[in-house]
């Protein structure tokens, strides 16, 4: 796998690791540390059979806020020379990831939310998202998903992953990295 960097952009220390270089770019955002959120395994899948170039970052700390964290992921974008990206993450990941999407459209290609939170954040305009759901999650139900789709059918794809939880993307991450591939391969 590959390690983890740190760069402290005005004294904070933003965990991120990146892997790959292909032409189709992801930057995903974890629940929490980097260390054992699954998103490891589903970038390492992307980057080696789909040629994929994949960003993951972390928290500056565990009491970030979501705005600290999407500060913290464009100085890290800024650091390493990434323009443009698809914006992901797993449940309060993906949170943040539509925060920087509605803050920072310019930069987002499109978003990837793994396990939707419910927390009344609604999708930016005009960008293609990809939804997955764990099909037996309870802390992020499909129903999150389901709802968020409603509000823009047009342009959202939802995936629900049979027998699967809250930590999908640690417990079915080939899976969730194949119905990844699949969507953004177009890209």
């Amino acid at each position: 796998m590959t390690d983890t960097t740190i760069f402290e952009p005005t004294g904070r220390a933003i965990p991120f690791a990146v892997e790959g270089e292909g032409p189709v770019s992801l930057v995903m955002f974890s629940e929490g540390g980097l260390e054992a959120d699954g998103l490891a395994v589903i970038s390492h899948y992307l980057v080696e059979e789909a040629g994929f170039h994949v960003v993951r970052i972390g928290s500056a700390a565990e009491s970030a806020g979501v705005d600290e964290r999407v500060e913290g992921a464009v100085d890290v974008l800024r650091h390493i020379g990434l323009e443009h990206t698809w914006i992901g993450g797993h449940g309060a990941g993906g949170s943040v990831a539509r925060t920087f999407a509605a803050s920072h459209p310019d930069r987002t290609n499109g978003l990837l939310l793994l396990g939707v939170e419910d927390g009344g954040l609604p999708l930016p305009p005009l960008m293609p998202v990809l939804i997955i759901q764990g099909a037996d999650d309870d802390v992020t139900p499909p129903a999150h998903g389901a709802r968020l789709h409603s509000t823009a059918p047009e342009r959202t794809s939802v995936n629900n992953i049979d027998g699967a939880g809250h930590l999908f993307p640690l417990t079915h991450p080939i899976e969730t990295a194949f119905i990844i591939e699949e969507y953004l391969d177009w890209d």
